[in-house]
């Protein structure tokens, strides 16, 4: 058996949208390999920061991930080599790849919605304002059924009416049509004088 242990630059897609390991940043290996009958049996841990943001308040996020990993490579004539290409990875001549182990362990690892903390009320929905930060935030809350009624008060609770105008009235109380003149006593209307 040997054992190495290596700190490498971390590649790219190690995580998924909202938390990965940064590109370039540290990813240590501490790995054991061991020969077998099929191959060589590679095993031990990886360990990297991760960043991202919370799910809830957006807030950035910061966390350290340990692993597990655990892979069999197999020798090119081996019976595990012909059983099925696509499950089993292979030996290159003398060298093994473990990035995609790595990824694989990292990435199926991760939560899947990843908060600051498992209390973390979020964000308002009206104004978007962060709850952790103002416990006691919150807004009036108006019906929509009744936000129009609204404008037909004043501020007092009185019934809003529309500009009143003074129609003149006839001798006889009836209305007369506005912007005709007021008759005379002789019931012609005012106006220039007739020419006779």
């Amino acid at each position: 058996m040997r054992r190495v242990t290596r700190t490498v630059a971390a590649p790219e897609g190690l995580g998924i949208d909202v938390l990965s390991v940064p590109v370039g940043s540290e990813l240590e290996l501490d790995l054991r390999l061991e020969a077998v009958m099929e191959g060589v049996l590679v095993s031990g841990s990886a360990h990297a920061a991760l960043a991202g943001e919370c799910v809830r308040c957006l807030e950035p996020l910061e966390q350290d991930i340990e692993v597990d990993v655990q892979e069999l490579f197999a020798y090119p004539e081996s019976s595990s080599a012909e059983a099925d290409e696509d499950e089993v990875r292979l030996l290159e001549g003398d060298l093994l790849d473990v990035e995609p182990v790595v990824r694989d362990a990292i990435v199926l690892a991760l939560p899947l919605q990843p908060v600051c903390s498992e209390d973390c009320p979020g964000l308002c929905s009206e104004c978007g304002a962060r709850l952790a930060d103002e416990p006691g935030h919150g807004h009036d809350v108006v019906d929509a059924r009744w936000a129009a009624l609204g404008g037909l008060l004043d501020a007092d609770g009185s019934e809003q009416d529309g500009p009143e105008q003074d129609v003149p009235s006839g001798p006889s109380g009836r209305d007369v049509p506005a912007g005709s003149g007021t008759p005379d006593q002789d019931g012609s209307h005012g106006g220039p004088a007739e020419r006779r």
